[in-house]
């Protein structure tokens, strides 16, 4: 799709930069294990996606706050420049001096955090047969040591060198030409670079992969498709049989899991405390039900790993049976609180699922404790049993079969809410422990739903199935809702005409940040959902806010760049929202003083 080539210049600025540590006498110090695992306690940076690994986006910084939002000012803004704009669904990392963040079409720039010059840009290689399902993002990357690794399209993972941008190491992943691609921002566990695969669409084997994150070696891969076997790998790359996920053939029927789907899609959390990474997976291939009897495990699913065997420890099935394209690839975010019939705390987990209920899972051991809907129309269940953990599924919510149509080419057209593009999709939740909140950006829409004949053919689209999503009000799609997710109860709620596609931030400050394809980075009061402040960065915002300290002043940032899979699969919510403009940039803001 683009053929760029990567300048590894350095420039003046990179050049000052260095040269002036080393007359200070302060040599660059490299982000280690200890740095990311405590990245939610230290102000001074952004280390990890999530602002912490377990994905909590929460900042106990407060100067910026309910009474001080409204002098919130732009510090700087940064062009990705170029023709290759589209969705920037990016989180930026700060550390030392530098951000780092992706955009479109597997670039990563290095820009100065104090004055916007950037440093750096690499840009990869593509080849012209990509085929990345949902529009030519990158969600962001990892730091570890004095490298910068990202995922890209063409599914390789990539180092670079902190000050240069030079190659250090890169590794294919897998095959572009089978479907498979990279969008998530990876994670680090344990010197180790924590990794997933896009392309469910396709039939991919959806898995997480462990390697070394200086050198970029294997250490371990556990596919999260029920039958395919996991491996160890030594120092010398030989690998060796670590057991097969789950039972061949135990929730499949014949061949079908070995093109399974349940792409790892958007990444992953770890949480320290249970020395466990969360993974969600996604749909079951082919969309078509109908052809593949049983739960399909470990699809639309949170799996727990254990970073040190890499074995699956526990998980959970939010869509048994997928037959929505609903996923469960949500991301699973770790917090703690305290049961109100017993007075005890609980290690939990909430999960905002794309079929519209809200899960909260006890982590150590993935034992249900609550789920409830987050959004208010959900067609294709009544609830989710809490004795069972399993859906109660609607009479007819299920597309028909289209074996039992008159054609045999199409089966019973229902109307099913939400759509697949879900309740919530890769837009990032955020957890306050200061008011005991998820703040989770939602939407209110369905779908047109029907099942086709389909086989597997290597490279080609692995559906089965058609749609049309349709808003479901006139007044808005997206809604940012506060959910109390010990009672289920949504406190409040603010509304907006677009879909909302980027993620939350929320801070001790009492405020919760995020942004609309309208173009709207907006804070509003945590506690009320009152809005205190907003501005227009001139493009859709559909990548999540982060915040900082530098020099005594607390900053915010946000990508900005309208695109992500709306535009692309929307329907007639496409059709609603096409005069919104792409863009590509990075804002930074900061107290007016």
């Amino acid at each position: 799709m683009i053929s760029t080539r990567n300048p590894f210049k350095r420039t003046a600025m990179s050049v000052a930069i260095v040269a002036a540590a080393v007359v200070s006498g302060t040599a660059y110090a490299g982000v280690t294990d200890k740095d990311i695992v405590q990245d939610a306690a230290t102000p001074g940076d952004v280390v990890s996606f999530g602002m912490g690994t377990q994905g909590q986006r929460f900042s106990a910084l407060d100067q910026i706050n309910v009474d001080t939002v409204k002098d919130l000012v732009p510090a700087w803004s940064m062009s990705f420049g170029g023709e290759k704009q589209r969705g920037q669904e990016s989180q930026p990392l700060i550390h030392d001096g530098v951000m780092f963040v992706t955009a479109s079409y597997s670039r990563l720039f290095a820009i100065d955090v104090k004055t916007g010059v950037k440093l750096w840009k690499y840009e990869h290689r593509l080849p012209d047969g990509i085929m990345p399902c949902c529009d030519v993002v990158n969600r962001g990357a990892a730091l570890f040591d004095n490298l910068v690794i990202f995922g890209t399209l063409d599914a390789q993972l990539v180092a670079l060198d902190r000050e240069t941008g030079k190659v250090v190491w890169k590794e294919k992943v897998d095959s572009y030409k089978a479907g498979y691609s990279m969008t998530a921002a990876p994670i680090i566990v344990k010197g180790m670079v924590i990794s997933g695969v896009s392309g469910g669409e396709f039939g991919v084997v959806g898995r997480i992969e462990a390697r070394d994150a200086k050198t970029g070696k294997m250490k371990w891969v556990r596919p999260v498709v029920e039958g395919h076997m996991g491996y160890t790998f030594d120092d010398a790359g030989n690998k060796k049989d670590n057991g097969v996920s789950g039972t061949v053939n135990a929730t499949w029927p014949g061949d079908l899991w070995k093109t399974g789907g349940a792409a790892t899609w958007a990444g992953a959390t770890y949480d320290p405390e249970t020395n466990l990474i969360f993974a969600g997976t996604g749909n079951p291939a082919p969309w078509n039900s109908h052809l593949r009897p049983g739960d399909n495990l470990f699809s639309s699913s949170t799996v727990a790993i254990n970073p040190d065997t890499g074995k699956i420890v526990w998980h959970y099935q939010t869509t048994p049976h997928d037959g929505w394209d609903f996923d469960g690839v949500n991301e699973f975010v770790s917090f703690d609180y305290t049961d109100p019939k017993t007075g005890k705390v609980i290690k939990a987990g909430g999960k905002a699922d794309r079929n519209g209920f809200f899960f909260v899972l006890d982590r150590t051991n993935g034992k249900l404790l609550n789920a409830f809907p987050f959004v208010n129309k959900i067609t294709w269940a009544d609830s989710i049993n809490l004795e069972t953990g399993r859906p109660n599924y609607t009479k007819g919510g299920r597309p028909g079969d289209p074996s039992e149509s008159k054609d045999g080419k199409k089966g019973e057209v229902v109307f099913s809410a939400p759509s697949f593009l879900g309740g919530k999709n890769q837009q990032q939740i955020a957890y306050n422990p200061d008011t005991g909140y998820f703040y989770v950006p939602a939407n209110e829409w369905g779908m047109d739903i029907w099942n086709e004949p389909v086989s597997y053919k290597k490279g080609a689209a692995y559906l089965g199935a058609g749609f049309t999503i349709k808003p479901l009000h006139e007044e808005y799609i997206g809604a940012l809702r506060a959910v109390d997710p010990a009672t289920g109860k949504i406190v409040w709620e603010h509304t907006n005409y677009a879909p909302l596609w980027g993620g939350v931030l929320t801070t001790r400050g009492g405020l919760t940040f995020f942004g609309t394809p309208e173009g709207y980075l907006r804070a509003l009061d945590a506690k009320t959902g009152k809005e205190v402040w907003s501005f227009q960065t001139g493009s859709g915002v559909v990548a999540p806010p982060v915040t900082w300290e530098m020099d005594g002043d607390q900053y915010i940032a946000v990508v900005s760049g309208w695109g992500g899979a709306v535009p692309l699969w929307g329907g007639e919510v496409a059709r609603r929202v096409n005069f919104l403009e792409q863009g590509g940039s990075v804002w930074v803001f900061k107290l007016h003083k």
